[in-house]
């Protein structure tokens, strides 16, 4: 079983998007343990204040070290194992597939969700393992790119999706992205399926859709084949769609 706990100052919003779909189901299975936690509740303000204008100057708040650090220690004290912390920053490593695998063979990550001008360092040095961004932005805080990185880690875990072939066609698991897919009717508005994902013939399909998401990635994300070591076969083929 895979346990996230979440620092956070807005607990509902992660209730509200990940209470439903596929992560309430496996976490209804045992598969997931959620646990929002709300740094609010742990701070020692008698107004319930989590921050305070920074010692640099310049605009803006930043949250305070104590109702972070005693709201991880609620989470640990108790604990016999350092899970995995990780913190929700612009200035993390950008999150990718490979990123969303290797977390999912944890056990037990703690997520922290920044606000405001962000966090006092002196708590980020004593709690963080890992800083992790998802893009080149800046967001108002660290709330929804958790959830993102929750969901994408979670599909990651045996029994979460159907079955491993759910995740290992999708889009940048394998280095590519996924072909095109139909579904019924055969033809819609004049348009039809290509004939060959109808004709039954196994092998040619699956050379289909390995064809069809080397000309998606090469169209749509070029960079993405440069990091890849294509076979000779490969080469030929996106030799023959630059030509077109």
């Amino acid at each position: 079983m895979m346990r996230f706990d979440v620092l956070t100052l807005f607990p509902d919003m992660f209730r509200a998007v990940l209470g439903d779909s596929i992560i309430r189901r496996a976490a209804e299975k045992g598969l997931l343990e959620l646990n929002f936690v709300n740094i609010r509740d742990y701070t020692k303000n008698k107004h319930r204040k989590v921050d305070d204008y920074p010692y640099s100057g310049g605009g803006g708040m930043l949250m305070a070290a104590q109702p972070v650090y005693d709201a991880y220690q609620s989470i640990v004290k108790e604990l016999d194992h350092k899970p995995l912390t990780i913190y929700m920053s612009p200035q993390g490593k950008v999150f990718d597939q490979q990123i969303a695998v290797d977390l999912s063979k944890e056990k037990h990550i703690v997520i922290l969700c920044g606000h405001y001008e962000g966090i006092d360092q002196r708590v980020l040095d004593m709690i963080v393992d890992m800083e992790i961004s998802i893009g080149d932005f800046v967001l108002t805080g660290g709330e929804i790119p958790a959830m993102a990185v929750i969901d994408a880690v979670s599909r990651m875990i045996p029994g979460v999706l159907a079955g491993e072939n759910s995740y290992t066609n999708e889009s940048h698991f394998n280095g590519l992205l996924e072909y095109p897919q139909y579904t019924r009717p055969e033809e819609f508005m004049g348009v039809k399926i290509p004939d060959v994902l109808i004709s039954g013939h196994h092998a040619k399909i699956e050379e289909w859709k390995h064809e069809q998401a080397l000309k998606n990635t090469y169209q749509k994300r070029p960079d993405m084949l440069e990091k890849l070591t294509l076979s000779e076969k490969d080469a030929e083929f996106i030799k023959t769609l630059k030509k077109k």
